[in-house]
């Protein structure tokens, strides 16, 4: 689709005071609304968030109905102006925006109707406010989609970069928080690259199923209107229209899937930031955060505090939350389009103000990151990480593996008792536990260790190189293909 149009944040100013304003439905009522109800049902807020998607779809369908001559050219161009205008004062942050009109959509109307008169109701012919918001949102939503995959790959080049700095590096690697066997730690990040590798594509795939057109399914049956679907489609990047007007006006799939896809995108940044927070403590003292990543002790001069890495972890929870929020709202609603569906926008508001600044920030800030590779490669070879490799070496020597299992085993607890490495061993304590060790197995260290994994998706060097370079290729492919596609949206605009 086309690059939206809004600006980086609603500019419409509320209401100092409601006025008093009819209701495009009040000829079916003796009473005004009640102000309590007024208050509680007004979604201007929120809705002020897809403004510009609101202008836009409204321009292509009134063009739409000119071409069908269902109104007249005459009358859509006058609508279209005054259109223009409203849209004008909306990036000045002149229009104001009345909570006694419900909704975006009604202000928008009511403003067009001061600004060229009662012809502004043919705005309105052959669509609903269902159909309505179901577009303006989805417009909203894919371009929301976009800006997170974006956000995603600027993340994995920043680890790209972090592990190319540090390509020898060799590290601990883990198993339920236990030293298990070295690895590269440029292999360590690119597990990350993977992650919100997956997660980058949930963002796409989410995108291709949203991308379709709700407008002219009317409130739920259709219009009775020749109208092109198609063509307001067209126009406004769609490349198709829905099927089903019943499922289009009450469908909110897409606002799940992007729910569904910034949660487990916060669960993969939380478990980096659980990294980073580990890592960056004395007691494991791995790497060292930018000064100005962190946080200092209004009382203990010497602390140093990993705010960013703890926010992000913490900010999980509210993309978690709106993800069980959207599934609760929705898991119940007969079909069609229920008042319950205005929840909607709350809870994609608050995942994507907590996805979309944490995936900059976290992007930001690894690349500044000081690794002290000593004090990794030191704990590489601390704590019998090795000892997956004795038993390797016995096997190679042609014992079965759960006997070499064993025999390294004992050997382990054996150094254990004397307080020393395995490397510390002679050969002759060595061969106490197997014949089958030879002067070669005091060879046996974190690099030969992770040179022997030389498979793909192993750490040895020139597989993580490897990986290292095509994933760097993917990224830097995908952010050419990004630019490329602004441009041209730029030029269409």
């Amino acid at each position: 689709m086309a690059k939206s149009v809004r600006p980086a944040k609603a500019t419409a100013k509320p209401a100092t005071k409601p006025e008093t304003e009819p209701k495009p439905w009040s000829g079916r009522f003796d009473e005004v609304t009640d102000e309590l109800v007024e208050a509680y049902t007004s979604s201007v807020h929120t809705d002020a968030m897809f403004f510009a998607e609101d202008i836009e779809a409204s321009i292509a369908h009134v063009r739409m109905l000119a071409r069908q001559e269902i109104i007249g050219a005459d009358e859509a161009k006058k609508i279209e102006r005054g259109l223009d205008k409203i849209f004008g004062e909306f990036q000045r942050g002149e229009f104001v925006l009345r909570p006694e009109l419900e909704d975006v959509h009604m202000n928008v109307e009511t403003r067009l109707a001061e600004l060229i008169g009662p012809v502004a109701g043919k705005l309105h012919t052959a669509r609903s406010r269902n159909d309505q918001v179901a577009t303006d949102f989805r417009l909203y939503v894919i371009e929301s989609t976009r800006s997170a995959a974006m956000h995603l790959v600027a993340l994995q080049q920043s680890l790209i970069e972090l592990a190319e700095k540090n390509i020898d590096v060799i590290m601990p690697g883990y198993t339920h928080m236990q030293r298990a066997q070295p690895v590269l730690f440029a292999h360590h990040m690119l597990a990350y690259v993977q992650m919100f590798d997956r997660d980058l594509h949930r963002f796409l795939n989410a995108m291709e199923m949203m991308d379709e057109l709700p407008l002219g399914s009317g409130a739920l049956a259709g219009v009775p209107y020749k109208i092109d679907r198609q063509s307001v489609a067209d126009e406004l990047g769609f490349p198709r229209v829905t099927a089903n007007s019943i499922d289009a006006v009450s469908d909110r799939d897409f606002v799940v899937d992007y729910l569904s896809a910034a949660a487990l995108t916060m669960v993969h940044v939380s478990r980096l930031a659980e990294e980073l927070v580990l890592w960056s403590s004395a007691e494991f003292g791995f790497i060292t955060l930018p000064d100005a990543f962190a946080t200092g002790s209004s009382i203990m001069p010497q602390k140093k505090n990993p705010d960013v890495a703890e926010l992000a972890r913490g900010r999980t929870g509210r993309a978690i939350g709106a993800l069980v929020s959207m599934l609760v709202t929705l898991k119940g609603l007969p079909l069609a389009y229920n008042r319950d569906m205005q929840e909607d926008k709350p809870a994609l508001l608050d995942a994507e103000a907590t996805l979309l600044p944490t995936l900059e920030v976290i992007a930001a800030m690894l690349p500044r990151i000081t690794v002290n590779a000593a004090r990794m490669a030191i704990a590489a070879s601390e704590n019998y990480s090795l000892a997956t490799d004795f038993a390797d070496y016995l096997v190679r020597k042609g014992l079965p593996f759960r006997q070499a299992h064993e025999a390294v085993a004992k050997l382990v607890r054996h150094a254990e008792e004397k307080r020393v490495d395995l490397s510390d061993l002679s050969l002759a304590d060595l061969r106490t536990f197997s014949p089958l060790f030879a002067d070669d197995a005091r060879e046996i260290d974190a690099l030969s260790s992770i040179s022997a994994r030389d498979i793909v998706g192993g750490t040895a060097p020139n597989r993580v190189r490897a990986a290292l370079q095509e994933a760097r290729v993917r990224v830097d492919t995908m952010l050419a293909e990004a630019a490329a596609e602004n441009d041209a949206s730029t030029d269409d605009d």
